[in-house]
């Protein structure tokens, strides 16, 4: 019996904690992840700062109104909404012990995450045809930092995700597994977050003003 096996078994004779919670190394790395994730939001808070003060400067080039697709962007946030709710379904059904579930709602997370990308990058390759390159304006390059440094996190997220499903299709689930699985969806659902705001500060302010 593996050590990580033994851990399983003394887990499922106490079901007081979550399994990736059942040892002090999973905790540990959730606790360290938890402090990562405070980091990376006061990342996104500068850049969100910057994007605020910047925005307006257009310098009489490509505006918010004249480049934004409402229809592009509320679909990326659809779908990105929906792959955090199907990333929690893995979790769920992680705890569940229920393999073939968690494999199949990551797998439905990890296509829906390609989607948001491939729509991001349209709506990006669009913005470029028509002259609101990053260099064209304060706005511009403020806006493609923000977005595209989201973006960026949701193609590692892909990798990660990726990496993780395939230890679990290899080594089943189990204490050591257990914390990969809610630590990856953990990140998955703090770039939801991150979204909504983007969704709220950059798109929806920017068809307003």
């Amino acid at each position: 019996m593996t050590v990580a096996e033994h851990h399983l078994h003394e887990w499922e004779e106490d079901h007081d904690l979550p399994l990736e919670y059942s040892t002090e190394e999973g905790g540990l790395k959730i606790f360290g992840f938890w402090v990562f994730l405070v980091t990376d939001m006061l990342l996104f808070a500068c850049v969100f700062s910057t994007y605020a003060v910047l925005f307006r400067h257009t310098n009489y080039g490509p505006t918010p109104v004249g480049i934004f697709d409402v229809k592009g962007f509320t679909a990326e946030t659809l779908i990105l909404l929906t792959s955090s709710f199907t990333s929690g379904l893995g979790t769920l059904f992680m705890r569940r012990g229920q393999k073939g579930a968690l494999i199949g709602w990551v797998l439905v997370t990890i296509v829906l995450g390609l989607s948001f990308i491939g729509l991001e990058l349209s709506e990006f390759i669009a913005d470029v045809q028509n002259g609101a390159t990053m260099q064209r304006s304060a706005f511009l390059s403020a806006f493609f930092t923000l977005v595209g440094m989201h973006g960026c996190h949701v193609t590692f997220g892909i990798f990660w995700m990726t990496s993780v499903l395939i230890q679990v299709a290899v080594r089943g689930i189990n204490t050591v597994t257990a914390p990969k699985v809610f630590i990856v969806g953990l990140y998955w659902h703090f770039l939801d977050v991150v979204w909504v705001f983007i969704f709220t500060v950059v798109y929806l302010i920017g068809e307003l003003t």
